[in-house]
């Protein structure tokens, strides 16, 4: 979860610098990933 953080807080910064929003977009789509992947972690396993 810390690295969707560190990957939120990229795209805000981004943001704020006007770079491309291709970046900031793809920037996004990581930190859900890896919030899906985290998520996925924790499940127990049968």
């Amino acid at each position: 979860m810390g690295v969707a953080g560190l990957l939120i807080g990229g795209a805000l910064s981004f943001r704020s610098q006007g770079l491309p929003k291709w970046l900031i977009i793809g920037f996004w789509i990581l930190a859900g990933m890896s919030l899906v992947a985290a998520y996925l972690l924790t499940l127990p396993q049968n």
